[in-house]
């Protein structure tokens, strides 16, 4: 079996997050970069059942800018058998349609059975890539998953649902997103970190995977406008003159929150 598992380089989510505001893109050197919690989890999903079934080849695949190798590296580390890192400069700030496209195109040369996802990132939480993903290929698809069980034959598993648990269960070739109910990855040590840098490592451009990022030749989203974050207002302070009910019930009426 094939499995492909999704996985992002994002800013560290302990530090601090910035948009180039003449770009309205993430300011990657504003600080530290880190592979998402999320996609680590689902390298996971993939691992353990690899370990329990001879023949299992896990591949990473990212879309990314040419300096994240690193961080593609650490998913090698983690114990996926390979990595494909699509990097291209018209890739610069592409939109949800184009990530899925190009992600898409990816999995599409390699024939997968199945691809594994993260629900959403922790720096764009768009948070349709997999169901996207799922349209492009013709895949089946079942998201947001809590619990994941992996056959020879498809996956089943659970998923919140408004008044308690769904069961679902697709067949191959299918898509799956896993929510961070499931275990933390393995933590890579040092005979993986060393194997690593022996593993192969394809790197893919836009015109190898025979994808277009001309806005002419598809329509995408653009951003109009970018500003800072506004600075954090003081908040209202109430001073308990024997009216503290009264002002208290008056500030929750004007804001509407009761």
């Amino acid at each position: 079996m094939k499995i492909f598992v999704l996985v992002k380089e994002v800013p560290d989510t302990y530090g601090d997050r910035k948009l180039n505001l003449e770009t309205g893109l993430a300011d990657r050197g504003a600080g530290d970069v880190v592979l998402d919690e999320i996609t680590e989890r689902a390298l996971e999903v993939a691992l353990s059942f690899a370990d329990k079934n001879d023949g299992t080849e896990v591949v990473a695949l990212a879309m990314a800018p040419e300096s994240s190798t690193a961080s593609i590296r650490r998913a090698l580390a983690i114990g996926a058998g390979s990595a494909v890192h699509v990097v291209d400069e018209d890739l610069a700030g592409a939109d949800l349609g184009l990530t899925a496209e190009t992600l898409a195109a990816a999995i599409r040369r390699a024939e997968p059975d199945l691809v594994i996802t993260g629900n959403l990132s922790t720096d764009g939480s768009g948070g349709v890539i997999p169901a996207m993903l799922a349209e492009h290929l013709g895949f089946a698809q079942a998201t947001a998953l809590n619990a994941v069980e992996i056959t020879s034959e498809g996956v089943s598993g659970t998923r919140a649902a408004d008044d308690g648990n769904q069961s679902v269960s697709v067949s191959f070739p299918a898509v799956i997103s896993i929510t961070e109910a499931l275990p933390d990855a393995r933590f890579p040590n040092f005979k993986g970190i060393m194997a690593a840098k022996k593993k192969p490592l394809e790197v893919l451009s836009l015109a190898d995977l025979g994808v277009s990022a001309d806005p002419a030749a598809a329509p995408r989203t653009i951003m109009t406008t970018v500003s800072e974050k506004p600075p954090r207002a003081a908040g209202v302070k109430i001073t308990d003159e024997g009216d503290a009910g009264a002002q208290l019930v008056e500030f929750l009426a004007q804001n509407r929150l009761v």
